[in-house]
């Protein structure tokens, strides 16, 4: 198992005490796949870009694409922006992934026999692990969750414990989160105004 498929069976089994929204779960799984290269010596973190290292194979399709989306040439990308790119889309990519391994489901509604339900954890050494690693508020796991809403802010240390690199990204995705919130709250904004208009408010 990976980060972002424990921080993924995480969401779909803990409530969230805000509402989760698609895109902040895609940005976290991208922080979370660079957290986990960054322990197979794949890439580290200078000056907040990206440096590829070695890319041996993970066993894992979705990180080793994570792996292999990395830029190469200097200027290499910094952090933020490699989240933005290849977050697009992620938390479905991973959704899929795991309901292809069977370790999710979909609960189905009898009177909508063809409609795709919610995602549910099967009973699997999966989930445990997950499971596990959420009870003992692992500090990457924690921290990643605490951006998405899924539980309070861990203590300021925790994440320290982890390693400058790993804060790093932590924190890049910590601001991609508030950024996209920010542009979510604008844009509501900007279509209450319009609709005020129309209505000759």
């Amino acid at each position: 198992m990976t980060t972002p498929r424990d921080l993924l069976i995480v969401t779909l089994d803990v409530a969230p005490i805000r509402p989760l929204e698609r895109g902040d779960l895609s940005l976290a799984l991208a922080g979370a796949e660079l957290i986990d290269l960054l322990g197979t010596d794949a890439l580290t973190i200078e000056d907040e870009r990206i440096v590829p290292g070695l890319c041996p194979p993970t066993g894992d399709r979705l990180l080793d694409e994570a792996a292999a989306s990395l830029v190469r040439q200097p200027p290499h990308e910094p952090v933020g922006e490699w989240l933005w790119r290849r977050g697009r889309g992620l938390s479905s990519a991973y959704l899929d992934a795991l309901e292809e391994a069977g370790q999710i489901t979909r609960r189905r509604h009898g009177w909508l026999p063809l409609r795709a339900g919610q995602a549910v954890p099967v009973d699997s050494p999966a989930r445990r692990h997950a499971t596990d690693r959420w009870a003992s508020d692992e500090p990457v796991l924690a921290t990643l969750a605490a951006a998405i809403g899924i539980r309070e802010e861990p203590a300021e240390d925790a994440a320290g414990a982890a390693g400058d690199a790993t804060v790093t990204v932590l924190a890049a995705v910590n601001d991609a989160v508030m950024e996209l919130e920010a542009e979510r709250q604008r844009r509501a904004i900007e279509e209450a105004a319009y609709d005020n208009i129309w209505r000759g408010e």
